[in-house]
């Protein structure tokens, strides 16, 4: 089952804490994303206020985070971070549901050939 942390940081209200961290996180994002187990590591920030940034880290399992962890980079990390934020970052910890075999709520058939019509 994949294991999912989603992280939500806000940075202080200058441009230069705002430059700083997307920098950090954009770094972050390609060191991360080769750890062993991680399938992705993902970072954004909100279209209409730039002091709002998300990471989602996908990982093979939750014992996969001790890769992450482990990594020298992750020293760094808060060091960094924390001083440019307004407020505690905000981590929240998933499982993802298992989306891989069908699941049909909706019963109209003619529905899924509108839907499989529009998917092709």
């Amino acid at each position: 089952m994949v294991y999912t942390l989603v992280v939500h940081l806000y940075a202080k209200d200058d441009a230069e804490s705002i430059k700083k961290l997307t920098a950090k996180l954009q770094e972050a994002s390609q060191v991360y994303s080769n750890d062993k187990e991680c399938l992705s590591w993902l970072v954004m920030q909100h279209e209409k206020d730039p002091r709002a940034f998300t990471i989602v880290e996908r990982y093979l399992h939750e014992s996969s985070q001790k890769y992450h962890l482990e990594n020298p980079y992750w020293q760094t990390f808060d060091k960094y971070v924390i001083p440019l934020l307004d407020k505690d970052m905000d981590l929240r910890r998933y499982n993802e549901l298992d989306t891989s075999k069908e699941v049909r709520v909706e019963s109209d058939a003619g529905l899924w050939e509108k839907v499989k019509a529009h998917q092709s």
